[in-house]
């Protein structure tokens, strides 16, 4: 198993996927256990020295003039996660919170942070152990650290809140009554610097990341498997035209439509049709579907940043040398997190028209995508579901970074928002997957009126393997049932996995993968 090392190895996606799928595992070797203990020393000789540093002998935000005495520096911390925790609304997912452990950890570990590493070891059995604090979904703005989720995640180091384990919530005073464990005894600073920091919005940003490159790789697939049905042309996609015009994620997509649509029986049947030209929902998807990659490719470098950023406040260089800053706010991640909601909302546009092309009845298509329709409705229904998603993930592309609202009786008087645009984001890729999943069983559904003609042996493999879970259908049906069992096998990464795999459709464009 791969180990990474908190604080001295570098964290990617990627890693950080590893890390809590199970996949790697990590530890904090002993030059990162140097570099915390003395950062922890420091933070006690600046208590010792009664010199005033934010954070450590002072009140928070508002009141950081306020002064705090040398036997109230530790209650100071237990009371910071407890006033803090205001998160409401329904708990993240489990692996969101677990990414934000790790995450933290890693910025932690770094040793700029002045925590014990007792601290650090406790926080890393809660993930070995997969021992997940129960985090409210809202609440944090963003700016002076994701301050409400980070105390709802860290309340169970002082025996508080409550914990999902072996898939039940449970008091984290009962857990660790049985584990025969006791809560830690936070030191000066650490309560400030376990919720100070950008791991909540971070976390979002990790899983969506995944999530999105995952519909981006699949929409390729679809699209071309549409243009079949349609006897679409693939000389949009001829690499000459988009030398012209190198937008990476262009070039990438124009690649991969050549190597889906190689060698297809149906593609040659009609390559001296009189068509002009295809719609723009199929003729352009390189330059459509190439500006969400690199719009996710500008996300993914912008997170492997923060995924190696320290984003506490004060940050330690050592006793002497504190500097009170910003680096816990979120406007970093705020804008690329607004700039992929409006790239994954336009996957799912130009799905929903390719899904509208299939059923007018072109091209040798039936109207509606069967036989006999009147008594039967046919596909027109679930494009109704598509056209509603993709109005729905409009209305959730307002950027969130562009508002802002002062907080701390206006010491914090700019903040990102950009927990709401990493939520925002993963609202918008649950839609999408369902339209994708729309466009795909549609396609399936056409592109078998092309028989006896067979499309290459990549988007051949797609059909069969959606015909595994959804059959054809010569009559109306509850097609929820099969647009739900569709969108499990590209959520789960299954579809994807299986076409793809050792496909080599991404060869010379390795920046986009994960």
């Amino acid at each position: 198993m791969q180990i990474f090392n908190y604080g001295i190895d570098t964290l990617s996606v990627a890693k950080a996927l590893a890390l809590a799928n199970g996949n790697a595992k990590g530890v904090i070797n002993d030059a990162a256990k140097e570099k915390i203990k003395t950062s922890q020393q420091n933070v006690q000789q600046i208590v010792e020295n009664h010199d005033t540093v934010y954070g450590i002998n002072t009140g928070f935000g508002i009141l950081s003039n306020k002064k705090i005495s040398e036997e109230d520096t530790q209650t100071l911390q237990y009371k910071i996660l407890q006033s803090h925790s205001v998160g409401v609304g329904n708990a993240i997912p489990n692996h969101i919170a677990k990414l934000m452990l790790i995450t933290k950890l890693q910025s932690l570990a770094q040793g700029f942070s002045g925590v014990q590493l007792s601290t650090l070891e406790r926080i890393l059995w809660h993930i070995d152990n997969d021992i997940i604090p129960i985090v409210p979904e809202k609440g944090s703005v963003g700016a002076s650290g994701d301050l409400a989720p980070l105390s709802h995640l860290f309340l169970p180091l002082i025996g508080l809140g409550e914990v999902m384990y072996k898939g039940k919530t449970v008091k984290t005073s009962m857990l660790l009554k049985q584990e025969n464990l006791s809560p830690i005894t936070l030191g000066p600073k650490e309560g400030l610097a376990l919720i100070n920091g950008t791991q909540f919005i971070l976390s979002f940003a990790v899983a969506a990341i995944q999530r999105m490159h995952n519909c981006l790789e699949v929409a390729d697939i679809i699209g071309a498997m549409s243009l079949e049905a349609l006897q679409g042309t693939k000389a949009p996609f001829d690499e000459r035209l988009h030398q012209l015009r190198p937008f990476k994620g262009n070039q990438l997509v124009a690649q991969r439509l050549r190597l889906l649509l190689h060698n297809s029986e149906i593609m040659q049947n009609h390559e001296d049709c009189e068509r002009v030209q295809d719609p723009y929902s199929l003729r352009c998807m390189p330059q459509v579907h190439g500006a969400s990659r690199n719009a996710w490719l500008h996300l993914k470098e912008l997170t492997e940043i923060e995924l190696n950023a320290v984003t506490d406040n004060p940050i330690i260089f050592n006793a002497d040398d504190t500097i009170s800053g910003g680096n816990f706010h979120g406007q970093p991640l705020a804008l690329p997190l607004d700039y992929a909601c409006f790239a994954a909302a336009e996957l799912g546009n130009i799905s929903d028209r390719r899904c509208y092309l299939l059923l007018e009845g072109k091209f040798g298509l039936p109207m509606l995508l069967m036989k006999e329709v009147g008594l039967n409705s046919g596909f027109m229904i679930p494009q109704y579901t598509t056209a509603a998603l993709v109005t729905e993930n409009k209305t959730l592309c307002f950027p969130a970074s562009a508002d802002s609202i002062p907080t701390s009786l206006g010491q914090e008087d700019h903040v990102s928002m950009g927990s709401i645009s990493g939520r925002k984001l993963y609202q918008i890729l649950d839609n999408l997957e369902y339209i994708l999943a729309i466009e795909l069983m549609s396609a399936c559904q056409a592109i078998e009126f092309r028989s006896p003609l067979k499309s290459s042996i990549l988007l051949e493999a797609a059909h069969d393997f959606v015909r595994q879970s959804v059959s054809f259908a010569n009559e109306d049906r509850i097609f929820a049932d099969d647009i739900n069992q569709i969108k499990k096998i590209i959520s789960d990464f299954s579809f994807m996995n299986h076409i793809e795999k050792n496909a080599g459709l991404n060869k010379g464009f390795e920046e986009f993968e994960l």
